[in-house]
């Protein structure tokens, strides 16, 4: 299945990407967040990574995921910290909400899971829908080099002394005309030196340029769409720079 995050991906998610880990983005949306009194809404919530932090900084945050494993994990991550997670269990396609939030946050790349173009443009017409007047979307992108350039790989998590978790991803495949590439991700879980679990998952990935995403932004509704390199707010852009953060608002 595609882009699914099941029992296994969704652990070897949690052991390298832990609560709370951060790559300058929690910070950043820290940072961008802290004029929000109103509630802020983060889809493709995952593990909790970047939505717990903001819950503990006292952040009103709801969240949904795909993914009923990813799910999980956070909401045990939250109920160890104390805290009273908002979650439901949705895809982008079904996403429905009677909330209109402050802000909308879509970090680590996760718009680009969207590999549609029609299904990402309409994703974007509702989230307009679902921010109040002067709301925000704050969404990155990763450089399309990264995604280009990326070999395969092997990987390895140590759970404890009879159980190891592996990752082996194929080098992707590249289609320039639609945008997208696809790896093939197996993940393995091995205890006392026996293959115990495995699982096939397709990653499919689009890249945007940078005007294009504007564009489809502002075909949106939206408007004082700025970028930022490397959760750098107002940092010119750079072919070196890993990810692109857009901010861009509903008008008043």
């Amino acid at each position: 299945m595609e882009n699914r995050y099941g029992k296994l991906a969704s652990r070897v998610y949690h052991l390298d990407k832990p609560v709370g880990r951060s790559f300058g983005d929690i910070e950043f949306y820290q940072d961008r967040l802290k004029c929000c009194s109103g509630p802020i809404l983060e889809p493709a919530v995952g593990n909790g990574r970047v939505y717990i932090p903001l819950l503990e900084a006292g952040f009103h945050i709801e969240g949904f995921d795909a993914s009923d494993d990813m799910l999980d994990y956070c909401r045990s991550e939250s109920e160890t910290r104390n805290l009273s997670p908002t979650l439901s269990c949705q895809t982008f396609s079904e996403f429905r909400s009677t909330t209109v939030f402050d802000a909308i946050i879509m970090p680590a790349g996760s718009f680009q899971l969207v590999t549609q173009v029609d299904a990402a443009r309409e994703l974007l017409r509702r989230f307009y829908d679902h921010l109040v007047p002067g709301g925000r979307l704050i969404l990155d992108i990763d450089n399309m080099k990264g995604l280009m350039e990326t070999s395969g790989t092997m990987r390895r998590w140590q759970h404890s002394e009879r159980e190891l978790l592996t990752l082996t991803g194929s080098p992707p495949e590249i289609d320039y005309v639609h945008q997208t590439s696809l790896s093939i991700l197996r993940y393995e879980h091995w205890k006392d030196g026996a293959l115990v679990a495995t699982e096939i998952d397709l990653f499919h990935l689009r890249w945007w340029g940078i005007n294009e995403l504007t564009l489809a932004l502002k075909d949106a509704g939206f408007h004082n769409v700025s970028v930022s390199g490397d959760y750098r707010t107002g940092k010119p852009l750079t072919n070196e720079d890993l990810v692109f953060s857009f901010e861009a608002q509903r008008p008043l």
